[in-house]
């Protein structure tokens, strides 16, 4: 009987899905869109993201994952059966064994709850790894040696921060504030300056075009459009790359101060590892300009931004799945 293993990166923001001898197959967002009256989904990944904020009212746009955990099961669910489906195409009647990546704080509750959705969704088995060894590994980090490595991956939902030797998390932080608090600082920042009120997917394109992590000598300007909080009427404005700083620099303290945490408490041979080689930033957030410059100076090592970081937990659950029994040590659970 025909078995496909899955490598799955259940994002905040994005899903990644990697299948064996292919790579990674989709990229998409995390979004569906249903439809009230039909109790029926009408659209997941991109064409569901188009439809934010833009919807009568009786379609709802869902991004069914908050920092980094299901908030809504059913729609999980859902998700996770049409990324199946479109992977699998003629093989879906033969179920797959799925790897997901999970949050390294996830609770007993919400880890079960990721086992059930990919069981329902028509997964035969389904393990869960931790995102930071996976991105570990996805970045191409030695995480079997004795050595101590120092991964920083800043999602949409979640900043997972570790220091890895020996296959495994020795000391490690996840922390629930990334890429989304960035956007809502955005928002606050521009609706206070400006009295503008402006959608999530502006306050993304905004932190994407002209975000930086750092303040620049000749800033960035972009133009954008919202809803005048006072006429009502919409409004043109234009932002420097300077306020975007002002706006999310609160929010990179505060990973900051994560990553701070998690070196105090390291075993002082693995820091010795650490001061040396310096730390490695993998997802999303780590795309923003000046950040790695940021972490740098602010911490006192070393640090560099992996070579396509929004992928590197998806690649980690391909390297994960060919080499198994290597891993095992590292997997949370399988049902």
């Amino acid at each position: 009987m025909i078995t496909r293993k899955i490598g799955v990166d259940l994002g905040t923001c994005s899903s990644l899905v990697f299948v064996q001898r292919k790579g990674i197959v989709l990229y998409e967002p995390s979004v569906v869109a249903v439809s009230l009256t039909e109790n029926k989904v009408l659209a997941v990944g991109s064409s569901a993201k188009e439809m934010i904020g833009r919807t009568p009212e009786t379609i709802k746009v869902y991004r069914p994952l908050r920092e980094g955990v299901i908030a809504d099961y059913r729609v999980t669910q859902a998700m996770l059966r049409y990324f199946i489906k479109k992977v699998m195409g003629r093989l879906s009647i033969f179920k797959p064994e799925l790897l997901i990546g999970v949050p390294a704080g996830i609770t007993s509750t919400e880890r079960r709850a990721v086992i059930e959705a990919g069981l329902a969704s028509g997964a035969k088995a389904v393990y869960l790894a931790k995102e930071p060894i996976l991105s570990a590994i996805g970045a191409g980090l030695p995480i079997n040696s004795y050595s101590g490595n120092l991964i920083v991956d800043i999602g949409g939902g979640t900043s997972e921060v570790a220091v890895i030797a020996l296959g495994g998390i020795v000391t490690g932080w996840s922390a629930r504030v990334a890429g989304d608090k960035m956007d809502s600082a955005i928002s606050d920042f521009i609706r206070k300056k400006y009295s503008l009120a402006i959608g999530e997917q502006t306050a993304e394109y905004i932190k994407k075009k002209i975000g930086t992590a750092v303040p620049e000598k000749e800033p960035r300007e972009i133009e954008i459009r919202g809803r005048d909080m006072i006429s009502g009427l919409p409004r043109n404005i234009k932002i420097s790359s300077n306020e975007v700083y002002e706006a999310i620099s609160e929010v990179i303290e505060e990973i900051i101060q994560v990553v701070k945490n998690v070196l105090r408490d390291t075993p002082p041979e693995l820091s010795a590892d650490i001061m040396d080689k310096g730390g490695v930033m993998a997802g999303g957030g780590s795309l923003l300009k000046n950040i790695d410059k940021k972490f740098s100076e602010s911490i006192g090592i070393p640090f560099i931004v992996a070579d396509d970081p929004l992928s590197c937990v998806a690649k980690g659950t391909g390297r994960f799945l060919e080499g198994l029994d290597v891993y095992k040590k590292s997997i949370l659970a399988k049902k």
